[in-house]
């Protein structure tokens, strides 16, 4: 069994930078900034041997109120689910009234829980021990997150009486009580399936669509807009056999209106989980309709490549006149995209939802088949009967033959003569072709020329001495056969 680790402690004591030091990653956000994680993080790491999941939570206080109580939430559960706690406190702050709230709450669970006294890079350790021995949880283990001083100590302390990986194959299997369902482990540790990203502009219920998708409130849900601040990797099975990795990302605004560089951050970690995902769903508000921002998101979408299916939220209580002038903009405003499939939801209620996941499949089927270069060469010589490309400079384009150059989106390659004057309009009649004949549905296809060089091109041809003299007798010969029809005149 995969031992499972929670950081906890107060704000801004450095849980997030442990976390990154740990699964050396910057999965988390780390800035000066109290309360800035929110959900939980996790993260697969290995010391020695050993493969270990990591919680990043976030902080708790004690009096918590509004969304710090929804986040106060996500780090009691992480709590639950963990083998470990390390429970984090500042060694520059000294101990507070929250750390002693935190222990209590910890010896009340019966947690194994260790203390790691964190910032002690400028005090003396044996300072810092002493500082929290009231706690009650043995002597604090020192660190430096930021340096990595202390690290493996801590390591040495949390580990030590797991087996390493090879002997927990040859252990026997874990008994489950009876009526007791067995512990489970998430996190990033499952990494087949399809990785599917959910984006949108902030507060049109990306988070309330990943909990309903998972069936748990795994992620933070609150009326307000920048809830969500990291990009957050949630590995689940559906229907026993069908492997997903959902990532719930930051909403993204208007570059001109953002101005915290935690926000700044988050779009960051946005456009990055779109890039690392094979599917999106972008999810839209279907009471605001088609704004300006949406074609922005979906623009830089298509750029990437990825396969997409288009979700509208709040879809619920519409009245149908609205729900009508919706799909007359869909339609109109978003031609460019008309390859996806397009579902009408309410994740608050789960009307829809599970429509998605047939979506998904089919746009990722669709994303990384691959083709034979005779099949694929075959459509393009059907489309060029059909319809022949245009002449250029009195001479016809020539399109030979095409094979396939990659998958995610898939890029067709097609060879032949004059294609660097190729027209815009017919690449996009050759798109259409393929997605039609090929029936892709929910990902973008790409076209990609590639002309004949002429391989004696720059080339100067050096004559033989041969040759060369017979050249000169030719034109002497020439010579003075001109110079006698001139004498004839």
């Amino acid at each position: 069994m995969v031992p499972v680790i929670a950081l906890v402690g107060r704000p801004n004591v450095g849980k997030s930078t442990l976390f990154n030091r740990l699964t050396k990653t910057r999965d988390a956000i780390v800035a000066e900034y109290a309360g800035l994680t929110r959900d939980r993080q996790y993260g697969e790491a290995s010391w020695q041997g050993r493969t270990y999941i990591a919680i990043d939570t976030g902080g708790l206080t004690g009096d918590e109120e509004g969304i710090d109580a929804k986040m106060a939430e996500q780090s009691l559960l992480a709590i639950e689910e963990a083998d470990v706690v390390l429970f984090i406190v500042d060694s520059r702050d000294g101990l507070t009234p929250p750390d002693l709230m935190i222990a209590e709450h910890l010896r009340k669970r019966n947690k194994q829980a260790l203390l790691i006294a964190n910032k002690v890079d400028t005090l003396d350790p044996d300072i810092a021990r002493a500082e929290f021995s009231p706690l009650g949880l043995g002597d604090a283990i020192p660190i430096a997150a930021a340096h990595g001083r202390g690290i493996q100590a801590m390591l040495e302390a949390t580990l030590g009486r797991f087996p390493r990986d090879n002997a927990e194959e040859e252990a026997e299997p874990e008994v489950v009580a009876e009526g007791q369902e067995p512990k489970r482990i998430p996190g990033p540790s499952e990494k087949d399936g399809i990785k599917i990203a959910i984006i949108g502009r902030p507060n049109v219920g990306k988070s309330t669509l990943v909990n309903r998708m998972l069936g748990e409130e795994r992620v933070i849900v609150y009326d307000q807009a920048g809830t969500t601040r990291d990009s957050i990797y949630i590995p689940f099975v559906r229907n026993d056999d069908e492997k997903y990795t959902l990532i719930d990302t930051a909403g993204v605004r208007k570059r001109g209106k953002i101005f915290e560089a935690v926000e700044k951050f988050s779009v960051v970690k946005t456009l990055q989980a779109i890039q690392d995902a094979n599917v999106v769903i972008f999810v839209m508000d279907a009471r605001e309709g088609v704004v300006e921002h949406d074609l922005n998101l979906l623009g830089f979408v298509l750029e990437t490549g990825r396969a997409l299916v288009i979700a509208l939220n709040k879809w619920d209580g519409m009245e149908p006149s609205q729900r009508d002038y919706v799909k007359v903009e869909l339609e109109r405003r978003l031609l460019f995209a008309n390859f996806a499939d397009i579902h009408f939801i309410s994740a608050l209620h789960g009307t829809g939802v599970g429509h998605l996941y047939r979506s998904v499949q089919e746009a990722f089927k669709s994303a990384v088949t691959r083709w034979p270069t005779h099949r694929l060469t075959q459509i393009l010589e059907d489309a060029v009967q059909e319809h022949q490309p245009p002449l250029v400079n009195g001479r016809r384009i020539k399109l030979r033959y095409a094979h396939l150059g990659g998958a995610n989106p898939p890029l067709v390659v097609i060879h032949g003569n004059q294609v660097e004057a190729v027209p815009k309009s017919y690449t996009r009649y050759l798109e259409n072709t393929y997605r039609r004949v090929l029936k892709l549905v929910g990902t973008p296809i790409r076209i990609e020329y590639k002309g004949s060089a002429n391989p004696y091109e720059g080339k100067k041809n050096t004559l033989t001495e041969r040759q060369v003299n017979k050249k000169r007798r030719l034109m002497s010969h020439h010579k003075k056969a001109e110079k006698k029809r001139k004498d004839k005149r």
